[in-house]
């Protein structure tokens, strides 16, 4: 740059340029592309140089420049591009695109350039655009006035530009001759949202998308009202999806049709934000408080299946934080102050202007083409298609259906079957009687019609009659309608599996259908496929099945009908009982080390199952799937949802009278009081764990007795009574060798061992874990644990021995992070924490503790006898490390997810592998201190070697 240019200060706009694509049109060219750029530049520098714009830098293909003034700059870049437009260049493919990117910042130059950040932005916010696509900061939009005549503005949303922790909001500059459809921009984030991802093409609609879009701009609560297969769900994740970046704080779907309790409406939301239930606390105040301060649009689908817990949720959540914004689905209003109410029409049946065909008509297309493989309907059908699409009042899943038909029917056989399928609605179910005939009336689409009336050539009801009949089966007639008039070609086997398959909760594979029917499903299945009732999603493992929502409720209430609820739900019961014990069996059949793993894919099902116990099964039934999940649900951070089926299991007890065993109410009250306590709630704790003991003693079984006995010292520890946990312990651990029944007493050993570690009695901690290896190895549910492996690893770390503390926490670690024991494998990388700590490895130590912390917080975990031990070993490496070290390696922790901790943790040096490893030191090295020790004391004796 010549030192003559004057360099503006003050509030500079800076303008990046350069060619997209410029590495491969070079290669396109060849000896044809230097040609190109130099007349590139010349006509940028004529149209942004030659202005009031300083030119600072031209490098390859690359311009940079100062304004004084931002319009002048936007002037200036639009008046480039119009350049590049138009100019005659050699071919075509020839044509530089250009991308430019301003921002405007106070700056002042220096020997004749600028250090300031505000040009590294400048430099991002241009390299965040397409070729020929201008983009400006929003402090440039601020300053652009007057902008030049016929250009706007386009709001882009904000964006985090690379290298740059905070937000840009950027701008598109749109004015005749420039270009107006472009990708988003190119910047570092990823769009925060859990959106589904759609399989096929969104069809018509425009214009509801763009009221609907209006009313989610200005409200704060919008519910999409309609029958179900509407397509309420579809249009709002479109809709939602063209949104993300007006909500820096996300968009979130969340489905309510999973959730199977009114009560757990907040949690499943809570989910899909990723927070967990806090100890003594109602999850909807958890998610109020999160939500308080954000700037997000939640979308709640299919609300109906819950609407007054969704109600009440969606009323906390929207008085809580302005920030928040709901869209929902529901076939009814929630009735809460704000709400706004949008009803979802039918597809549009009506031919476009110009000719062009109806929304219905092209969603019926565009799935016939793919029902047949790609091959369209014949030009003589389209008569046909419009009868079809008029006949099924355009309502998407109808139309969807009918697409499936296409494969082995032509359009006009579709339209003729139509006529007898709408006959009757259901030759199973008791219609209502219509209103009296009025003649000569027919059906017409100016009127609302009622199918029923529409089918036997008579009036539709009275809006009297209409008001009456407003139930929650009368209210989706057009629905079931569409599903009838598929179900009524099935076959008798088909159509029972349909009602049957409705009491799963999501996809099914093949050998679970088998055992709920106990005969072979595949004909009736594959019928079910082809007619698209039920969806076929194959995997590597296998094909798995699963039935729309709509269909499933329409199947559940046929199930009803048939009288065979009762029986169906029941043989579910038995299946999701089935699928617990095979989870721990092998392939021999034989029982194989407990993986909670195998539970998750399972929890849908056994919630679903659960959910029938407490309203209509058996509580017995019940309290065995529970008891099932009792693990589970603890290590997922889940036991207050545990305790709450507990709780709905005693009602229904109470309310059908079923006889339960002692031993079966023994050890449910035991499993209650364990979870009580992993949810902080230590007097409930105590109460369950005093009913467990006097239900085992009435059940005279000395085992189930062993096991509860050696839960009572859990509640002790809990409120700080060590002595006499610890006397408990020995108590119940002397009863269990003469009973013979010591390997049922684990629990009292693992209590004991703690309790003997905390207050340094390590060599009586070591023998006792020591007896107690072979009897928790075998013990397929407790030994994926390693219980002792980690207890064992305390006592050597307590005794400075980092050799068998390395060993038995590795162990320990591995086992737990491969079976699923994700609360525990955070107590283990804690441990190895310690042991980074002790063997001179503060940054590891400190990086571990921040991630088994931060998995912690997320499942709500009570930080248990450990808690003070790991604080004050924080504190040490604090002291250590000094306060910005320390800080800045937890915060690296805690950004980690478990899985890589414990990938980190076992990746920590062996100690034999180190210089200075202490089982080769020097005798009279100072023994570190017992776990109840502080600063100032030191051991009584010196340790033993583990």
């Amino acid at each position: 740059m010549s030192p003559r240019i004057h360099l503006p200060s003050g509030w500079v706009t800076f303008v990046f340029t350069d060619i997209e694509g410029s590495t491969r049109l070079a290669q396109l060219l060849g000896p044809g592309y230097r040609p190109v750029l130099r007349e590139h530049r010349r006509l940028l520098r004529h149209t942004l140089a030659g202005t009031d714009g300083a030119e600072l830098l031209t490098e390859g293909d690359s311009f940079f420049l100062a304004f004084a003034d931002a319009a002048a700059a936007l002037t200036a870049c639009l008046t480039a591009q119009r350049a590049l437009a138009t100019h005659d260049w050699p071919t075509p493919e020839a044509a530089p695109r250009v991308r430019m990117g301003l921002h405007t910042g106070y700056a002042e130059p220096r020997d004749g350039e600028y250090a300031s950040p505000e040009v590294h932005r400048a430099a991002r916010v241009a390299a965040a655009a397409h070729g020929g696509q201008v983009l400006c900061s929003a402090a440039t939009a601020r300053r652009a006035d007057p902008l030049p005549d016929g250009a706007s503005l386009l709001d882009l949303g904000l964006h985090r530009l690379r290298g740059f922790d905070d937000r840009e909001r950027l701008f598109q500059l749109l004015a005749p001759g420039l270009e107006r459809q472009f990708p988003r921009p190119r910047t570092a984030d990823a769009v925060a949202h859990n959106l589904p991802t759609q399989v096929t093409s969104f069809v018509g609609r425009e214009l509801e998308r763009a009221e609907l879009s209006g009313l989610v701009e200005r409200y704060r609560l919008v519910t999409v009202l309609g029958a179900g297969g509407a397509g309420k769900t579809r249009l709002a994740v479109e809709l939602a999806c063209g949104i993300v970046e007006s909500y820096p704080d996300g968009v979130w779907f969340v489905d309510i049709a999973a959730v199977t309790d009114p009560g757990l409406v907040a949690f499943e939301i809570a989910a899909v934000l990723g927070l967990r239930p806090e100890p003594g606390r109602p999850m909807v105040d958890t998610l109020v408080e999160y939500a308080a301060a954000r700037r997000m649009l939640v979308v709640l689908d299919t609300c109906d299946a819950q609407p007054a817990a969704s109600a009440e949720v969606i009323s906390r959540l929207l008085a809580g934080g302005r920030g928040v914004r709901v869209l929902a689905t529901s076939r009814e209003s929630f009735g809460v102050p704000g709400e706004v109410v949008w009803r979802i029409p039918p597809l549009s049946v009506d031919p476009r202007p110009a000719g062009a065909e109806s929304d219905a008509v092209a969603l019926l297309l565009d799935r016939t083409v793919a029902a047949r493989g790609g091959r369209p309907p014949d030009p003589a059908e389209q008569a046909d298609l419009r009868r079809v699409v008029r006949r099924l009042d355009g309502l998407p899943l109808a139309i969807e259906l009918a697409a499936a038909r296409l494969r082995v029917l032509s359009v006009g056989q579709l339209a003729e079957r139509l006529d007898d399928m709408l006959g009757t609605l259901d030759a199973g179910r008791k219609v209502p009687d219509p209103p009296p005939v009025e003649a000569g009336w027919t059906g017409n689409q100016q009127d609302t019609v009622d199918l029923v009336a529409a089918a036997a050539g008579i009036s539709p009801p009275t809006p009297a009659t209409r008001a009456v009949q407003r139930s929650a089966i009368e209210r989706h007639l057009t629905l079931q309608a569409t599903v009838t008039w598929s179900y009524r070609t099935l076959g008798a086997r088909s159509a029972r599996l349909l009602r049957w398959l409705a009491v799963f909760a999501g996809p099914v594979d093949l050998p679970s259908v088998q055992w709920l029917l106990d005969d072979d499903p595949l004909d009736p299945l594959s019928v079910l496929v082809d007619k698209s009732m039920v969806l076929a999603e194959p995997h590597a493992s296998g094909s798995t099945y699963r039935m729309l929502d709509p269909i499933r409720a329409y199947a559940a209430r046929r199930l009803v009908e048939a009288g065979e609820e009762q029986t169906a739900r029941d043989r579910h019961v038995a299946w999701s009982r089935h699928a617990l014990q095979r989870a721990r069996l092998g392939p021999d059949g034989r029982p194989v080390t407990l993986s909670l793993y195998a539970l998750d894919p399972l929890a849908g099902e056994l919630r679903a199952a659960l959910r029938w116990c407490a309203t209509g099964g058996s509580p017995r039934s019940g309290l065995w799937l529970a008891g099932g999940l009792d693990q589970w649900w603890r290590e997922r951070g889940l036991a207050r949802e545990g305790r709450l089926w507990l709780f709905r299991l005693y009602g229904r007890i109470a309310e059908t009278g079923e006889v339960i065993p002692e031993a079966e109410l023994a050890a449910a009250y035991h499993m209650h009081s364990l979870h009580a306590g992993a949810d902080g709630e230590f007097a409930e704790e105590l109460r369950y764990s005093q009913r467990a003991e006097a239900a085992a003693r009435q059940a005279g079984d000395l085992g189930l007795l062993a096991r509860v006995l050696a839960g009572r010292a859990a509640p002790l520890i809990d409120m700080g009574q060590f002595a006499e946990a610890e006397r408990v312990c020995r108590e119940v651990i002397e009863w269990a060798h003469e009973q013979d029944v010591v390997s049922d007493a684990l629990l009292a050993i693992y209590n004991l061992a703690e309790l003997l570690w905390r207050r340094g009695a390590l060599d009586e901690a070591a023998e006792l874990l020591g007896a107690a290896r072979p009897v928790e190895a075998a013990r397929p549910a407790e030994r994926g644990r390693r219980s002792v492996d980690m207890l064992l690893g305390m006592v050597a770390l307590a005794r400075g021995d980092l050799v068998a503390a390395h060993e038995h926490l590795l162990v320990a670690l591995r086992s737990r992070m491969s079976h699923g024991y994700l609360g525990r494998a955070c107590d283990t990388v804690n441990a190895i924490a310690v042991r980074c700590a002790l063997g001179g490895d503060p940054v590891t130590a400190a990086r571990l503790f921040g991630a088994a912390q931060a998995t912690r917080a997320d499942l709500r975990a009570t930080p248990g006898l450990y808690g003070q031990y790991w604080l004050d070993r924080q504190a040490e490496l604090r002291r250590v490390l000094g306060d910005g070290a320390f800080d800045a390696a937890y915060g690296e922790g805690a950004e980690l997810a478990l899985e890589e901790a414990a990938a980190l943790a076992l990746g920590v040096e062996h100690p034999d592998l180190a210089v200075d490893s202490p089982r080769f030191g020097v005798a009279g090295t100072p023994a570190p201190r017992r776990p109840d020790q502080t600063a100032d004391q030191t051991p009584a004796t010196r340790p033993h070697p583990a």
